[in-house]
């Protein structure tokens, strides 16, 4: 394999699991830990 190539899957494959990991913090059982800062502090 060429070594650009290499460097190319490795950055995908890194923005695909941040991708996911974002996700999965939104959507996911994480997000019923999540405060809406502007619920918090209503005027």
């Amino acid at each position: 394999m060429i070594p650009a190539q290499v460097i190319i899957y490795v950055i995908v494959a890194a923005l695909v699991a941040i991708t996911g990991f974002a996700v999965y913090t939104a959507f996911g059982p994480p997000s019923k830990a999540l405060e809406d800062p502007y619920e918090m502090h209503e005027d």
